[in-house]
């Protein structure tokens, strides 16, 4: 189901999903309904998560109603993690960076400053940061997560000197 809704150019945990090709995916960026489908379904699946879609332009998010129900069950099954890697990764590939970057920086502010999400905090910084396209974002991501990380001396993801001269 998740692999027909968030394509990827390589082989998921169903090996019987073809892998989109490059033209697959400029022609699908190239049409509105494939487009209006595909964030149809983002929408779908956030809402599963206990997340909505604030802002349509900027990807901006908040939690849902149902938030604390949805949040134990991806504190409770951690295959999410993996459909969440798949979303981001497929993001990315649609052209929808800036929804990466603040898929990405919610779980880190759920995970790691709200403390909402513990079982979800390692794929968080293990997978989830490191989808995210633009290597600006990223590394203002990666700043973001070693600010709140507890302890900070224990951050891994980044060398700690430059972690330390970054603005």
């Amino acid at each position: 189901f998740l692999f027909r809704l968030f394509p990827l150019r390589e082989h998921g945990m169903n090996w019987h999903a073809r892998p989109l090709t490059r033209q697959e995916i400029e022609a699908f960026k190239k049409s509105s309904d494939v487009m209006q489908r595909f964030e149809r379904a983002y929408q779908l699946m956030l809402r599963f998560y206990g997340i909505t879609l604030t802002n349509q332009k900027t990807g901006e998010l908040k939690r849902a109603e149902n938030w604390a129900e949805r949040f134990q069950n991806l504190n409770r099954f951690s295959h999410n993690n993996l459909r969440i890697t798949r979303i981001l990764k497929c993001l990315g590939e649609m052209g929808y960076e800036d929804y990466q970057v603040q898929l990405v920086k919610f779980f880190l502010t759920e995970t790691l400053v709200k403390e909402t999400l513990p079982n979800v905090k390692r794929s968080a910084l293990d997978y989830f940061l490191f989808t995210v396209r633009s290597k600006r974002k990223r590394r203002e991501l990666v700043y973001y997560a070693w600010q709140h990380f507890k302890p900070q001396s224990s951050f891994v993801w980044a060398p700690r000197d430059k972690l330390l001269k970054y603005r």
